[in-house]
């Protein structure tokens, strides 16, 4: 018989909602505050109304939209490349610790340099176009969906491989029904984590050579002092991350809900 859920009341369900944007109005009244009584210059720290004109204007010339397809465009080719190289990868060091230990001072290596000192090479190497930016993405977004890949398939009880083997199970059958579903929930907290780092790739890798983006426009502001239009740029970069990470948490709900059924259902 399947247990009835208690319903919430209705004030604990609004209440993040609620806190959300009690916390957004209470920033941009700090924020329209200390521009107002602290009498700094527009191009130390602009208005909220100073940036909001801002904004509306980048979307009136259609500039602020162009640069943000380009960047959504490295973004997304970014971490489906990293995705797809850091899965590969991390199951076949999950399954041979040979292959772990040639290779684990190599990956370790590459990630203690920072991407800032690896960008200018790949610019030099691949040209300033977004094929250079795409491999910065997907280098930042490499390594921790790499570890978390190797975690979840190394986290498989032994006790479920051994029943896929008395069941003879093919490799794989074995990856398909045990490994994956086991290892999904590990290795989509890493795609969350690269989800978010790979705006900060192409971002990277715009600062250092670019002529379009929403890097280059944080550049292009800086160099003008226009500090509302660096505000702007950010703002969408932030709604970039803030949108993936919503849509990997999404996909997680999705395929893991058979982690959220009530017992006995």
């Amino acid at each position: 018989m399947k247990k009835p859920t208690e319903a919430r009341p209705a004030s604990l369900r609004g209440a993040p909602a609620w806190l959300l944007i009690g916390t957004l109005v209470l920033t941009l009244g700090c924020w329209a505050a200390v521009a107002a009584w602290g009498r700094l210059p527009a191009f130390m720290l602009p208005s909220p109304s100073a940036v909001g004109q801002r904004l509306i204007a980048t979307l009136a010339d259609g500039s602020l939209a162009r640069h943000t397809w380009v960047t959504l465009q490295e973004v997304i080719a970014g971490l489906g490349l990293g995705l797809s190289a850091a899965v590969g990868l991390g199951y076949l060091l999950a399954k041979s610790r040979t292959v772990e230990r040639l290779l684990a001072p190599y990956i370790v290596a590459s990630q203690s340099i920072p991407i800032v000192a690896i960008a200018p090479l790949l610019i030099i190497w691949f040209g300033p176009g977004r094929l250079s930016k795409v491999l910065i993405c997907a280098l930042i977004v490499f390594f921790p969906v790499l570890v978390n890949t190797i975690v979840g398939v190394r986290s498989v009880p032994e006790d479920l491989r051994e029943l896929m083997r008395s069941l003879r199970a093919t490799r794989w059958q074995t990856f398909a029904m045990l490994e994956a579903p086991a290892a999904m929930p590990v290795l989509l907290g890493g795609l969350k984590i690269g989800a978010t780092l790979s705006v900060i790739g192409a971002v990277v890798g715009e600062f250092v050579g670019a002529d379009e983006g929403l890097g280059f426009l944080v550049n292009v502001g800086r160099g003008l002092y226009d500090t509302a239009l660096v505000f702007v740029a950010v703002l969408v970069l932030i709604l970039l991350a803030l949108s993936l990470y919503g849509l990997v948490a999404g996909l997680e709900r999705r395929l893991l809900v058979w982690r959220e059924a009530p017992a006995g259902s």
